[in-house]
């Protein structure tokens, strides 16, 4: 029952997704183990269209309006398999109900920290120099 107008696309992600394609598109990070869907959108015409994290008990549908400007979308599954969308067709992403187990060297929590620091130096700071006075002539 929620409509949002899209423009050049919509980046749906999972927790575990949300640091790739999300993040370069300004979503937010989200913790492996916080339970949700995030949808990003990709240069929206609104700035009033922002990202947002739904509960991963809703089910998004994307729907392509029988008198959408273009005559087809592409639908992109993790960058890989393509599907094409004509006007009216449209698509529903739920979270499974068959999470993919993952392994952790420490926790979950520290994994996904020390993973984060490392691609993206997300937090890191140069060391600051302490301040000399100026050489006296």
């Amino acid at each position: 029952g929620h409509l949002c107008k899209l423009e050049d696309g919509l980046i749906i992600a999972t927790p575990t997704g949300s640091t790739a394609y999300s993040l370069a598109a300004g979503g937010s990070m989200l913790h492996p183990s916080v339970p949700g869907i995030i949808l990003t959108p990709v240069c929206p015409h609104s700035l009033s269209f922002r990202p947002v994290v739904l509960p991963d008990s809703a089910v998004v549908t994307v729907r392509v309006p029988a008198n959408s400007r273009s005559s087809r979308v592409m639908v992109a599954v993790d960058g890989k398999d393509r599907i094409e969308l004509m006007r009216g067709d449209s698509i529903e992403v739920a979270v499974s109900p068959f999470p993919l187990p993952t392994v952790c060297k420490n926790s979950v929590t520290d994994d996904w920290f020390l993973s984060v620091n490392e691609a993206l130096q997300w937090n890191l700071r140069l060391e600051q120099k302490g301040l000399t006075p100026p050489a006296q002539l």
